[in-house]
């Protein structure tokens, strides 16, 4: 396993592991992941050198921090750097730090490595939020504090707020979404701070393993315009090039897409698992180290790649509903 360089204790790997999918039901990967799998593939992460692990208090409503809590209990003392996160509803100091302890509860621990703000509130600025975050730092149940979702000049805001570092800043970053390359990793590599890359696999879009006659069928993926047959269709030239990097290292495309997504300084990625299999695949792609032509011939593909999103990706997202039968659009 690799290891960011940014001076923290515990160190953070390159690849980490989010757990969004334990105890959620929309992934759809039943009662017996959440009771068992779950468990033993935060045991084998563990095993493999992965530190950094991801939650947040509203994934399954707290389901995911206590099945990540009870897994990390039954460890034999590894060091992680265990990070949650903080959904901004009213969003004052005091709920704040009533929120991590009822977070710090639920996942087991007196200390939280890293208390994260999921989403920027568009009404409250992060001044308050920060004041609750200084305060769960001064009394040791915070160690770092991040941010989620944040544009630069909001991330940058949160600082001046805190009075200190915000460590990280985690966002959608992958080969099919590369907007943190505009400013939010210059702004990590300069500053010393942090991308936390999530969604790197764009949720599964870059394993290959979907195209317009084999779609995904959970609420998540089938949600998500990026799956569109369109969409499908436009991102097989990106896929053809993943394959043959993959070819070269004899590794498949998603552990390419991932080694591209961590092969700068400031990044590390937090793909998920469905499997202790999917987890060593995941793992494994911290160690292939991509040549400049690669890495160039993989980045100009993306480039390439121009998915239909946003509005007008909704037409072809209400036919492909109704044409499941469903007859309306969920929220």
């Amino acid at each position: 396993m690799r290891y960011l360089d940014i001076g923290t204790a515990p160190r953070i790997s390159k690849i980490g592991l989010g757990t969004w999918q334990f105890g959620a039901r929309e992934w759809g990967y039943g009662e017996d992941y959440a009771g068992q799998q779950a468990r033993d593939i935060v045991r084998r992460a563990l095993g493999l050198g992965v530190t950094l692990f991801d939650t947040a208090e509203v994934y399954g409503f707290g389901r995911s921090e206590r099945i990540l809590g009870e897994a990390l209990r039954e460890r034999p003392e590894p060091p992680v750097f265990l990070a949650t996160k903080l959904f901004p509803v009213l969003p004052l100091a005091p709920v704040v730090e009533q929120r991590a302890v009822a977070s710090a509860s639920r996942l087991g621990t007196h200390r939280i490595d890293l208390y994260q703000v999921h989403w920027p509130n568009p009404a409250v600025s992060d001044g308050t939020i920060m004041r609750g975050m200084s305060a769960l730092q001064r009394v040791g149940l915070v160690g770092e504090v991040g941010v989620s979702n944040y544009p630069l000049a909001r991330w940058q805001a949160a600082e001046r707020a805190l009075g200190g570092r915000v460590l990280s800043n985690q966002v959608r970053y992958s080969l099919a979404d590369r907007a943190p390359e505009k400013d939010l990793i210059p702004f990590a590599a300069e500053a010393g701070r942090v991308v936390i890359a999530y969604s790197p696999l764009a949720q599964g879009l870059l394993s290959g393993r979907y195209d317009r006659a084999s779609r995904p069928a959970n609420r998540v993926r089938a949600g998500n315009p990026l799956f569109l047959p369109e969409n499908l269709d436009r991102v097989g030239d990106l896929i053809g090039v993943l394959r043959e990097v993959a070819d070269a290292h004899e590794a498949t495309p998603a552990q390419i897409a991932l080694a591209w997504v961590i092969r700068h300084p400031a990044v590390t990625a937090i793909p998920g698992a469905s499997s202790v299999e999917q987890l060593e695949s995941n793992v494994a792609a911290a160690e292939i180290e991509l040549s400049d032509d690669e890495y160039a011939a993989l980045s100009a593909a993306s480039d390439r790649f121009q998915p239909v999103t946003g509005r007008a990706a909704l037409p072809a997202m209400i036919r492909a509903r109704l044409r499941r039968g469903s007859g309306h659009i969920r929220p």
